[in-house]
């Protein structure tokens, strides 16, 4: 799997049971334990010693990471994920398409909180956001056919309360710095709306690495905005590419430890080594991880 950007889900003590979860919603989707956490952990870690730290889940060939933490953190709507139901990945079966997202929606709704209710939209014939059980956010869209292909996954930032209307500006920004990347399809909105301004982004797109994103600025006044309960992982090559993302990225001081940073628009991203899993199994190294801010290679 090449997939430079991965995002990562924060779980309250209970990721592998998440995992399990999505792998009965999604056909054949796989869950497996990424890292452990090590037998010898600080004191304030004792209650993960030798358990999960985190779980690779793959929906559709892309890869999100489950971390297995504690309450410090919980996702919300500033991150969610689109799934896109085009009715040529059922053979142009618009009615199975169509049975495949009210499946989905129906178990990705069971003890969650519908946000918008699963219907039809003057952008979709049908649509729906659910916030699962675990605070994660998903949105379900039937897709036109007729529309350029997109990814049955991707996930979307929305831009509210501090970072109200900085969609475009951030997807820009983003895009300056990964290689295959470009800002894509913007629907402004065409008056002021909410908070959001007239000639804000209403939806839009831009890739980054070859992944997907989409973006959107709220309409309705918001009481969150980015956290680290969804953050964004890149895999690097080598200390030069941890570097130049490091320094392009980073921008609130006391947000960096263990290779986090937050950007100027206060969204969480990991700027980690590729082989990050064959360093973290030499001995020392997660001691070595947790006091650093950015992570140096040749210290592992």
């Amino acid at each position: 799997m090449s997939q430079k950007i991965i995002p990562n889900v924060w779980f309250d003590r209970n990721a592998d049971e998440a995992g399990a979860f999505y792998m009965d919603i999604f056909p054949g989707a796989t869950a497996t334990v990424g890292a452990r956490y090590p037998d010898d952990v600080p004191d304030w870690q004792a209650d993960f010693a030798g358990k999960t730290l985190t779980v690779d889940l793959v929906i559709d060939g892309y890869l999100l990471t489950l971390v297995n933490a504690g309450d410090e953190y919980r996702p919300n709507g500033s991150v969610s994920f689109m799934l896109n139901f085009d009715p040529l990945r059922f053979d142009d079966d618009r009615d199975a398409a169509q049975a495949q997202l009210d499946q989905t929606w129906a178990k990705l709704s069971d003890g969650g909180s519908v946000l918008m209710e699963l219907g039809e939209y003057p952008f979709s014939p049908r649509y729906g956001w659910v916030q699962d059980r675990y605070g994660v956010n998903w949105q379900l869209l039937l897709t036109s056919p007729e529309g350029e292909p997109r990814p049955f996954l991707v996930p979307q930032l929305m831009f509210a309360g501090p970072v109200q209307n900085r969609a475009r500006e951030a997807a820009t920004f983003y895009s300056s710095l990964f290689p295959d990347a470009a800002v894509g399809f913007i629907a402004d909105y065409p008056e002021k709306t909410g908070p959001a301004d007239a000639d804000s982004v209403m939806f839009g797109e831009f890739r980054l690495a070859g992944q997907w994103f989409s973006m959107m600025d709220s309409a309705v006044e918001q009481d969150f905005t980015f956290t680290c309960g969804v953050s964004l992982e890149v895999r690097c090559a080598d200390q030069a590419e941890i570097d130049r993302y490091w320094d392009a990225l980073t921008t609130v001081p006391e947000a960096e430890v263990c290779g986090w940073l937050a950007d100027q628009f206060g969204l969480s991203w990991q700027i980690v080594p590729e082989n990050m899993g064959e360093l973290m199994s030499r001995p020392g190294a997660y001691e070595k991880m947790m006091k650093m801010k950015k992570l140096i290679i040749a210290d592992f």
